[in-house]
């Protein structure tokens, strides 16, 4: 079988898991390092030629990450695609483990199980943490509900105070951020780089702390460290 992933983090699964299957990846495939594949671009604007090209049986996609018109134009060629499309912890897990039962994996990689024991404890109580956790600025972008990196938050304690907003990813003004006066600000350092000073400067007297994006929206072997990692990065303020 011929994989072609554009999603970095099933791109990082399949190489952990099974990396002879892997033909092609999007440029933002940076995990594991030094990952040795033919390159078709990003993941909203893929080339789908060079993707078409390296005869995929199978191209991987994300609801988030890619866009339908892309995987429509797939279909039409004639390319088979799998769509995942997580919201939760354990939505992800599953998919995962139905990903690479799809490439022909049978048992499960060390790395799943260790992802499932990370996680395996009870949902933390609410905390006392009412958070804002904004994903791009200029505009500001922050995290909505039904997304799999507010559940991840939601499992550590922390209040998305945005998680009731009818919008997956609302677009409020910084007026209206520091209109719900937030005790925490949890800035990612992806999608967009959020650097020490952003948060102090945008959200004065505020705590704020940097986390990893990678270990907040992926889902794939980084799930195994996410919750001892964003947890003592959560606890570390700017």
């Amino acid at each position: 079988m011929r994989v072609v992933s554009l999603v970095p983090s099933l791109t990082e699964a399949v190489a952990a898991t099974v990396p002879e299957l892997l033909v092609g990846a999007t440029d933002w495939c940076v995990h594991p390092a030094g990952l040795d594949v033919a390159r078709v671009g990003g993941s909203k604007y893929p080339d789908l030629d060079r993707v078409r090209a390296l005869r995929p049986d199978l191209v991987l996609l994300n609801v988030e990450e890619n866009r339908r018109v892309d995987a429509d134009a797939l279909t039409a060629a004639g390319v088979p695609v799998l769509v995942t499309y997580p919201r939760t912890v354990p939505q992800a897990l599953d998919e995962l483990a139905g990903v690479l039962a799809a490439l022909g994996v049978t048992g499960e990689p060390g790395w799943l199980t260790d992802a499932r024991r990370a996680w395996a404890a009870p949902v933390a109580e609410a905390g006392t943490r009412r958070a804002v956790v904004p994903v791009w600025r200029r505009p500001w972008v922050v995290l909505g509900g039904d997304t799999f990196a507010g559940d991840v938050l939601r499992r550590l304690g922390v209040v998305n105070l945005y998680d009731d907003d009818p919008e997956r990813y609302p677009r409020p003004d910084l007026d209206a951020l520091r209109a719900r006066r937030p005790d925490l600000v949890v800035l990612p350092d992806e999608p967009y780089a959020f650097t020490a000073t952003d948060g102090p400067d945008a959200f004065p007297g505020v705590d704020c702390a940097l986390v990893s994006g990678r270990h907040l929206t992926w889902y794939g072997p980084s799930l195994a460290e996410a919750p001892a990692l964003l947890t003592a990065q959560l606890s570390t303020l700017v």
